[in-house]
């Protein structure tokens, strides 16, 4: 009797392992192999960005590599603001004058036809001019639209020293000006170096410093991905 009931537990229990194995176990292994597949393709799709971003960084040093920073022209100090997309120019004039130029990077365009009628297109910069007579005196600025071969006025108006305007009203359109007093304030800028050989420079400058932030940006892009 006790003979046939340890044969018939030992029959129940092969059957229990070997029909019918554990649910949990075959669950695990099912969710490490869905795991392992995501990993993979995951890492293969990193792999490819990395790819593609390390030939689009060496085909730009190939073909077209950025130079160094010019730190000044004429008498300006050129501070790059790398990372930013804006650059500032400065110097002295005079005795008592100092001049900031805050400069975007290309931030508009207008259309062109070339010599062999196919059309392109014209870049300019914004340039912030501030004239400043003094730390308690109000600030001379200009608005200009920097072009290839010109300097274009659009605003001129006054304001605090401590950044503020002192009035909401910020004068007419420039061009809406008396001919002569726009003349006369062209001088006035043209005197202190900022003319169209001066936004010529800055239209250079500004190739070059696109070309610098692009491969920044790539940099960053690689090392982010990289360190995922």
């Amino acid at each position: 009797m006790a003979h046939r009931i340890v044969r018939g537990l030992r029959v129940a229990v092969k059957n229990l392992v070997f029909q019918h194995p554990p649910k949990p176990i075959n669950q695990f292994l099912k969710s490490s192999t869905r795991n392992y597949a995501s990993d993979m393709q995951k890492s293969a799709f990193e792999g490819n960005i990395l790819r593609l971003i390390r030939n689009e960084i060496q085909y730009e040093l190939d073909h077209s590599p950025p130079s160094k920073a010019v730190p000044e022209f004429n008498s300006f100090k050129v501070d790059e603001r790398p990372g930013e997309q804006w650059i500032r120019l400065s110097r002295n004039f005079g005795e008592n004058e100092e001049i900031k130029i805050e400069v975007t990077m290309f931030d508009g365009s207008v259309p062109m036809k070339m010599n062999d009628e196919k059309e392109d297109v014209k870049l300019h910069v914004t340039l912030i001019v501030d004239v400043i007579k003094g730390k308690d005196c109000d600030v001379l600025e200009f608005v200009c639209c920097g072009w290839p071969d010109s300097i274009e006025i659009c605003k001129v108006f006054t304001r605090g020293h401590d950044g503020t305007k002192d009035e909401l009203y910020m004068g007419p359109e420039f061009k809406e000006l008396d001919d002569e007093l726009q003349d006369s304030l062209y001088d006035f800028l043209e005197e202190r170096g900022i003319d169209d050989k001066l936004t010529e420079f800055l239209h250079k400058y500004m190739w070059n410093k696109d070309k610098n932030e692009y491969l920044r940006w790539m940099g960053s892009m690689r090392t982010y991905i990289q360190n995922k």
